[in-house]
Parts: structure tokens; C-alpha cells; sequence
């Protein structure tokens, strides 16, 4: 079975994704997959997605990889604004592999280690031209661009947020003090790493770029232009001052280069920083990630009420069934995009869904 989703649906999906950014649309976009399992196609080789163990797998290859995403996406019906896309998902943070960092993979996550722990100023970040693990990730998004000629959009890699990264070569508690005890160092080693991960970015994109009809990442919001979903977890754990030192500026200088940068803002230890976001001119969305144990996302109007009327887009992650509560208590769904999956069998409530919000 082919991938259902033809060159006018495309057409459509970038028409819609740019009056969205531009602010025209004036309705959310709506992403539903219907998943199912359509009988008349053998299963691919690989027939367990587990990335994380699999990613680091040299015996599986990435054609492997892509005749799974291929069978996974023929299985599936793309509703609303949503389209076929993909991404290599070797973990969070693995812009640390990339740099030397040694892998241990398990089936269902990645941890990254230093060779040794190091004092700050003995930490060295580089890129190698052979690294295996940059090249894993060339090849399986070569292998799918020449497979899709551009009707899969094929997502960055998750390089992780700046400090993130900075923490598996110098642990999150030991670092955290190098914040009040070594600040210079830890800037510096900052921008270094800024350069390494746009150095990645750009690596992978040359790649991409070829066929892809724009730009996505592990969160696949379409833009034709370049897009990333930027991060800092480690901020959950500093105050605002702090943010504004060692966060923000390297954050500000990721969003100048990107057209379209959005942030995941990871839990309410993160709340305090919302302000320091949204002062940011050229970020332009915020995904909100209430966090384990924390009410579900409709819970928290407030949130995403800030959010919108600093003239930012909102990225609703919580069960799409959800999302009319939350419109109810905000008064308007414009510039919001909202993912979900359903089955089949569930496809006259999405289409009604579908219907209520104008897609």
C-alpha cells in the first residue's frame, strides 16, 4: 500500500501553515492521525520501533528504518492540517553523542555519558568529520529522501536544549553550582556548544533539504521556512534571574536564526520563566508540558491565555477530546495547533471536531 496524501493536500498543508505563522488563518490548526493496520501489505523487517535501542544498532540499517516509517505511515489516514512526517529519534540531547559522548541505549530511553567527569574549563566540544552517530542520522534521513522524493516531511533529529547537553559532560548538580561559583566558564562553554549545534543543525538540514517540502522536528509543526522546537529543562531548577544570565541569550540567538522557533516549556517549575519568554521578539510559540502528575493541559487557561495575547502561538499537547474546554475558558481557539491520534473507527468524532473549528 502507497501513502495516501497527494501533491494538493501538500499544497494545502503549506498554504494553511503560512497563514498560520503570518497570523491569517484565523482558526487553530488540527493534526489527526487515524491509525490502523489495513491488511494487504507484509510487515516491514523491522518490525518493533523501538529507536532508542535500535538507533544505536549499526547492524540495523536505515533503509530498515525507513521501510518502517514507510509501513507505519501507509497504515495511516492524515485528517485535518496533519501530513506524513518523521523523524530519526536517537533520544533527547543527542547533539552530546555527537560530541563524543559515550551511549548507553535501552528500549525505551537514552542516556548520554562523559569518557570521565571533567572541571569546566577541561571540557571540549567539537564535532569530529567521522562521527558515527551524526553520519546514523545523515544516512537514515538520506535513505528517506531518496525513498519519499518529498511526500514524507522528514523532521530534525532532537539535538536537546544548550545547557541540557552542557549538563551530561559536567552533571546537573555539579553544574547548577557552577552557575554562582564559575559563571564565565559556563557562558563560555555556552556559546561554544551554540556553535556545535548549528553546526549539527546544519549538517543534518544539507541533507533534508533536498527533497523535503520544508521544515519540522520532533514536534511537526510545518513551516516552509526554517523551524525548531528549542528547549531548556534545566531551567526548571534556576530562577528567573539566572534564566536571564545563562538561558535567554543563547535562546535569543537561536530564535534570530530560526523564522519560526518555539519553545518547550516543560513543567511548572518553568512557569516562572513565561515572561522572560514571551519578551522574546522572534520567538513565536509556546509548547506547554504541564508535567507528570499536574492536571491535564485544559487545566491551566491561564497559561495558555498569556501566552496568546503576548501575540504568540500556543502548541496544545493534551488529548484533542480536551481541547473545546479549554477553548471554552480561554473564549478563542485562533493561533493554537493541536496533535492527536484516533482510530478508524473514531472518524466521524473527528471529523466533527474537525467541523466545529472551521478545518
Amino acid at each position: 500500500m502507497a501513502i495516501d496524501f497527494s501533491k494538493e493536500r501538500w499544497q494545502a498543508v503549506k498554504e494553511n501553515s503560512r497563514d498560520w505563522w503570518d497570523g491569517k488563518l484565523h482558526r487553530p490548526l488540527i493534526q489527526i492521525r487515524l491509525d490502523g493496520h489495513p491488511p494487504g501489505r507484509p510487515e516491514p523487517k523491522l518490525s518493533v520501533s523501538s529507536w532508542f535501542k535500535r538507533g544505536y544498532d549499526l547492524s540495523v540499517t536505515p533503509e530498515e528504518f525507513v521501510d518502517l516509517w514507510d509501513y507505519q505511515l501507509s497504515c495511516t489516514e492524515f485528517m485535518g492540517d496533519s501530513f506524513p512526517s518523521v523523524w530519526p529519534n536517537l533520544g533527547a540531547g543527542v547533539l552530546s553523542a555527537f560530541m563524543g559522548a559515550n551511549v548507553e541505549a535501552r528500549e525505551d530511553t537514552v542516556w548520554f555519558h562523559p569518557d570521565k567527569e571533567c572541571e569546566l574549563s577541561d571540557i571540549q566540544f567539537a564535532i569530529t568529520p567521522d562521527n558515527v552517530w551524526l553520519k546514523r542520522v545523515k544516512d537514515i534521513c538520506r535513505i528517506a529522501m531518496e525513498r519519499w522524493e518529498g511526500l514524507v516531511q522528514v523532521g530534525m533529529t532532537d539535538l536537546g536544549g544548550n545547557l541540557d547537553v552542557l549538563s551530561t559532560f559536567r552533571p546537573g548538580e555539579k553544574l547548577l553550582m557552577d552557575l554562582i561559583d564559575l559563571p564565565d566558564e559556563v557562558k563560555r562553554l555556552t556559546w561554544v556548544e551554540h556553535k556545535m549545534w548549528w553546526k549539527a543543525f546544519n549538517e543534518i538540514n544539507a541533507v533534508l533539504k533536498t527533497h523535503n517540502p520544508g521544515y519540522t522536528a520532533w514536534a511537526p509543526i510545518f513551516s516552509e521556512t526554517p523551524y525548531y522546537m528549542l528547549q531548556c529543562d534545566l531551567c526548571y531548577m534556576i530562577g528567573p534571574t539566572m534564566f536571564d544570565e545563562f538561558v535567554k541569550p543563547e535562546l535569543e540567538a537561536s530564535c534570530k536564526k530560526l523564522d519560526h522557533a518555539f519553545y518547550h516549556m516543560d513543567g511548572v517549575g518553568q512557569l516562572p520563566h513565561l515572561d522572560s519568554l514571551l519578551s522574546i521578539k522572534e520567538l513565536k510559540g509556546v509548547q506547554w508540558v504541564p508535567g507528570a502528575g499536574k492536571p491535564h493541559c485544559e487545566a491551566w487557561p491561564e497559561v495558555y491565555q498569556k501566552i496568546i495575547k503576548s501575540g504568540k502561538r500556543a502548541h496544545f499537547i493534551g488529548n484533542w477530546r480536551n481541547f473545546d474546554k479549554l477553548v471554552d475558558k480561554i473564549g478563542g481557539a485562533e493561533n493554537f495547533i493541536v496533535f492527536g491520534r484516533a482510530t478508524r473507527a473514531e472518524r466521524r468524532e473527528v471529523e466533527e471536531f474537525l467541523k466545529r473549528h472551521g478545518v
